[in-house]
Parts: C-alpha cells; sequence; structure tokens
C-alpha cells in the first residue's frame, strides 16, 4: 500500500533553490547554508519553556546584573484645606540575576564539509539544536519547581530541593538568601506582607498573603486532585492574580484523562471526526507539550517535571525573567586544526522575580 501526504524534509544543511529549475518541473537544486549561519538562525528564545515562563531581557554587561521594579506604594490621602501634602516616593525592589556561560563543542571540521560528509554535519547541527532546547528547558523546569542540581546550582545551593517547609521570611527565609538559592522562589511558609517580596494588592487577610507557594499536594505522586485546583485559584487570587495554566508531568496525564472533566486539545473536523487539522488550534501548540484545558485553565506537559510536583500559573504574567548577556554563537575553537565552528555557547542568566503568580504542589512523602 502506498503511502501518501509525507513529504520529503530537507535538513538544516541544505536548502532548496526554488528557480527555474523548479518551474520546469524540477525539485530544486540543493544550496549549502553556512554551518555558522544554520545555528546562529536558530532562535533560542523560541523555545517553548522560555515563552511559558519568562520575560525576555537583555543587557551589554556582564556577570551579574541587578533589574529592579516598581512596587505599589503610592496612596491617595486626604488633604486638609491650605496644608500641603507629603511627598511620596515610589517604591522600588531589586532582584539579582547571576548571569553565566554555557557552552557545547560540536565537533565538525573542515574535512568533513570538504569530503562531503553531509550526513554528519547535519547529524551534528540537529544534536547541537536539542541539546540547547534539553538544557534550557531542563534549567528553567528546575529553577521554576525548586528541584536541586548541583550543576546548575538549583534548589538550595544546588544540594537540596525546596519543600513545603522551606523558610522565606525577611532576614531567615533561605529562599530569599540568594547566596545559598540564586534563582529566587516562590512564596515558602511564611514571609512577611509589605516587606521583601510580599505585597497586598487588596483587601485579603494578611495570613492568606503570607501563605506558602510550595504546598503539599492532597494526593500522592503522579495524581491531581480538584482540591488542589480551588487551592491554586485561592492563594494565586489573593495576589491580585488568576490562575490560568497547570504544567504536570508525564505521570499527571493519565490522572487528568480519568477525570470526567478534562477537555482534550483534540476537536471534531469537517473531514473526519477526530482529525486535527492545520486550523486546529493543536497543530501550533504541538512544541510547547499542550494537551488541553481543565475548568478553564490550560494545561501543559513536560518531561523534566518529575511526578512528585506540578505547578499552577497565572502566566498572563511571567514568573521568570530570562537575561541574556549573548545569544548563542558559534565560532572556531582551534582553526589551526581545521575545526569549523566546534564550539556554540551563550551567556544568560534565570530568576523568579514574581513569585506570588504560581503554586507548586508537593506529593506528601
Amino acid at each position: 500500500m502506498a503511502i501518501t501526504g509525507i513529504s520529503e524534509q530537507p535538513g538544516l544543511l541544505t536548502s532548496v533553490n526554488q528557480g527555474s529549475y523548479n518551474v520546469t518541473g524540477g525539485t530544486g537544486e540543493r544550496v549549502l547554508i553556512d554551518y555558522k549561519d544554520a545555528l546562529i538562525d536558530y532562535k533560542v528564545t523560541d523555545l517553548a519553556a522560555l515563552q511559558l515562563f519568562t520575560e525576555p531581557m537583555t543587557t551589554d554587561t556582564g556577570g551579574d546584573v541587578d533589574i529592579t521594579f516598581a512596587l505599589p506604594s503610592m496612596a491617595m490621602e486626604q488633604i486638609d484645606e491650605g496644608s500641603t501634602p507629603k511627598y511620596q516616593h515610589t517604591k522600588m525592589r531589586s532582584e539579582r540575576v547571576s548571569v553565566n556561560e554555557w557552552g557545547l563543542a560540536v565537533g565538525v571540521t573542515r574535512r568533513m564539509i570538504e569530503d562531503s560528509r553531509f550526513n554528519e554535519v547535519e547529524m551534528a547541527l540537529n544534536e547541537a539544536r536539542r541539546s540547547v532546547d534539553r538544557h534550557l528547558t531542563n534549567h528553567v523546569i528546575y529553577a521554576l519547581f525548586g528541584l536541586d542540581d548541583t550543576t546548575l546550582r538549583t534548589g538550595i545551593s544546588g544540594a537540596t530541593a525546596i519543600t513545603a517547609t522551606t523558610g522565606e521570611g525577611p532576614g531567615t527565609g533561605t529562599i530569599t538568601d540568594f547566596s545559598a538559592n540564586i534563582y529566587g522562589g516562590f512564596i515558602g511558609n511564611g514571609g512577611t506582607v509589605n516587606t521583601g517580596r510580599l505585597y497586598s494588592y487588596a483587601n485579603m487577610d494578611d495570613s492568606l498573603i503570607e501563605a506558602s507557594h510550595y504546598v503539599t499536594a492532597a494526593s500522592t505522586s503522579g495524581v491531581i486532585s480538584l482540591s488542589d485546583i480551588t487551592t491554586a485559584i485561592e492563594l494565586i487570587g489573593a495576589h491580585g492574580y488568576n490562575a490560568d495554566t497547570i504544567v504536570i508531568s508525564p505521570a499527571h496525564y493519565k490522572s487528568l484523562l480519568d477525570l470526567a472533566d478534562f477537555q482534550t486539545a483534540m476537536a471534531p473536523s469537517s473531514t473526519g471526526p477526530y482529525v486535527v487539522e492545520e486550523t486546529d488550534p493543536f497543530r501550533s501548540t504541538l512544541g510547547t507539550g499542550f494537551v488541553g484545558s481543565l475548568y478553564g485553565l490550560k494545561i501543559f506537559v513536560n518531561a523534566w517535571i518529575p511526578e512528585s510536583r506540578f505547578g499552577i500559573f497565572d502566566l498572563s504574567i511571567k514568573p521568570m525573567t530570562y537575561l541574556e548577556r549573548r545569544p548563542l554563537t558559534v565560532e572556531e575553537a582551534n582553526p589551526g586544526f581545521g575545526i569549523v565552528g566546534s564550539y556554540l555557547s551563550m551567556r544568560y542568566g534565570l530568576k523568579i522575580i514574581r513569585p506570588d503568580t504560581g503554586i507548586i504542589f508537593i506529593a506528601a512523602s
């Protein structure tokens, strides 16, 4: 049986010249693309993890960078006739973002290209692209969910994962001690309203605003309870936000499928009962891990999230910043040995700057 509907996909290294040859019925000429350009054209900021969770920023300075935010600090006051109102200063909060360099040796030589060993070069290009994708997705998820990694220095000093009992209080919390946790974190086991990173936006009790945003889940690993969702809606809403996104592990996906109220991203179409067409929203979100919705909250699956944790966020306000000092660049590590673009590197930093827009649920041990 013939297989139809599958077209050839040229690799990164070659392109199709849509010239006169194609007009006369040919398939186009293959044109060699520069190795470095092929990698530089890979836009790192287009990755799903960065688009979902981070607000991109750039800087021309190296090393650690301080970024400043204005907080709601000014209030209307009653002024007596003939009196002079007090001068009010805008209250600011400063966050320090640690910028580091990350790199990868690809190992492509001039001889490989001169000998037309394009398959090996394309394999190296594709693997380099996937490596950058894996690294940044891993980095964002580990920092966001408080997981420990000695290389990334996520969690507490890169050695201990953040839990529901981890403190975040002025001068005492290990989350706000940024020497131990350079990525910040969500509110953990306390905090003080109108001090540090917690501010009241409405008429909510301080106890609700101070409540930990690292919460022990109602169920075991790999299971989501509806009470967890309502808890997140309440805690996020106390800070003036509205929960709109659930981010889960593959283990949680079955739990959601077992819920009768879970709505998958697949929808009926005119060409079949459940055929995904090019115009279907599901087609454009395949790369992000979008799988459906529950009570109006969009659901994404990511393999880096362990089955013991999942998160609920208001992603209309990005919880993290992605500070880029130098985008992905390719260079010749040692031109004397005929190595072409053998090393790619980038300099960037991550930081949780809005710890009140998300809740991390952790399964009870």
